[in-house]
């Protein structure tokens, strides 16, 4: 069974202020541009069995510029819904909200179509996200590749190793960057977190 390696998007103008940046669907600046085309080397020295991309413009724009252009789009990968707190820093958030902490506070309500999610609800999605990975794994003899959103991520990454979705808080994840989980002995592992080419 083959490895599963997490990709976070390029950056965005709202990634460089700190803003959270869940459905609202910016594009990548050309920094963040720069950031994808330097995974290029590191995806392809590997043979990819298959790769998931989030719906939003940012991930299947950093998709595209590392060379996976067959990636099956699943709206699991999805970034977190922050509901009321869209487009806003952690700064602002603790204005109001001293010590406020994503991971075990969730987000405020946000309007109908986007109301927010709890910890656990990203976690759900997480599971059923990887239980499309397993499934991938188990029909290929190559790495998986899932390109998405750094929250998610690393809520993904937290239930991969049987951790609650809050322990995602373990995992700080920088914008473009690659990250790789396998494993050891049968048990999932990180084998590399946040790795970008030298230079």
């Amino acid at each position: 069974m083959g490895d599963l390696f997490l990709v976070r998007h390029g950056e965005t103008e709202w990634s460089r202020s700190g803003r959270h940046t869940g459905w609202t669907d910016l594009p990548l600046t050309e920094h963040g541009r720069d950031e994808a085309r330097r995974l290029v080397p590191l995806i392809r020295s590997h043979r990819i069995g298959a790769a998931f991309v989030s719906p939003l413009r940012r991930a299947r724009e950093t998709a595209g510029l590392i060379g996976i252009h067959d990636a099956r789009v699943d709206a699991d990968l999805r970034e977190w819904d922050y509901g009321g707190y869209e487009g806003i820093t952690t700064v602002d958030i603790q204005r109001t909200r001293p010590g406020w902490f994503l991971f075990r506070d969730g987000v405020a309500p946000g309007p109908p179509e986007h109301p927010g999610e709890t910890p656990e609800q990203v976690g759900q999605r997480a599971d059923r996200m990887l239980g499309k990975v397993d499934a991938a794994l188990a029909d290929t003899e190559g790495v998986v590749v899932l390109v998405a959103h750094g929250h998610f991520l690393r809520v993904l990454t937290a239930r991969r190793l049987g951790l609650p979705p809050q322990h995602g808080a373990l995992f700080q994840l920088a914008t473009g960057t690659l990250c790789r989980l396998g494993t050891e002995h049968g048990r999932p592992v990180v084998a590399g977190w946040n790795i970008r080419p030298l230079g």
